[in-house]
Parts: C-alpha cells; structure tokens; sequence
C-alpha cells in the first residue's frame, strides 16, 4: 500500500492537486527566501546595519532567521518530516534547533573574544 503524501503547505493555507504542482510552489517559496537573502545582502539596509544586537548587526541575525526558516522548510517537506510521527519530528526538529542554537553561541562567544582581541591592541599572534 502506498503511502499518500500531503499535497499542502503551511499547515492547509496552500493546497496544491498534484506533486509537481507542490514541488514548484515548494521551489517558489524557498526561491522568494533565497532572493530576500539575496536582495538584502546587495542593498544593505541602513536600520540593519547600524542596529545591533548582542553585538552582531540586526542584518545578519536577519541571514540566520532566513537561513533557518529554510533549512527547517526543507527538512519538513523534502524529508517528509511532516508525515512521521510526532515522537520523531520532534526527536529531529529539537535536536536540530539545539545544535543551531548552541553553534550560535559559540560562534558568538568565540567572535566576541576575537573582536575584543583585536579591539584592544592587537599586536601580533604568538605561536
């Protein structure tokens, strides 16, 4: 018996008739992220740039978001995460968020040290 995938995206708003259909409104929508990314990352917004938060610009908090929304997206629909059940998805979706978030704050911590090295008179590596 073969398994029926749902034809439907973000919880029901968007159904689509058939596969193909799904696969290009799926390729839309990560396209429309994809050129967001783009479009922002070429303009470079003055309020995204000069605000900041813990120390990194509003910008590229903005690249993470959009970066994670993605890669959830696709392992939501192209892995079929949204038909297994709820014990797996979530087994997946946590320990992926808590992977994310703790190379966030590495990546934060560590960036952190480097720029106050660097900010209070670097004078030259020492291996």
């Amino acid at each position: 018996m073969a398994h029926e995938h749902k034809l439907e995206i973000f919880r029901g708003l968007l159904k689509f008739k058939s596969n193909i259909t799904k696969i290009w409104g799926v390729l839309i929508i990560l396209s429309i992220v994809t050129i967001i990314e783009v479009w922002l990352g070429i303009i470079k917004p003055e309020f995204l740039t000069e605000g900041r938060f813990m120390r990194m610009k509003l910008l590229n908090w903005v690249f993470i978001l959009l970066t994670i929304f993605k890669a959830y997206y696709i392992t939501w629909d192209f892995m079929h995460m949204r038909d297994e059940v709820k014990g797996l998805r979530r087994a997946v979706v946590w320990t992926g968020i808590f992977l994310i978030l703790y190379l966030v704050f590495i990546l934060l911590t560590e960036g952190d040290y480097i720029f106050d090295v660097y900010d209070t008179g670097f004078q030259s590596w020492d291996f």
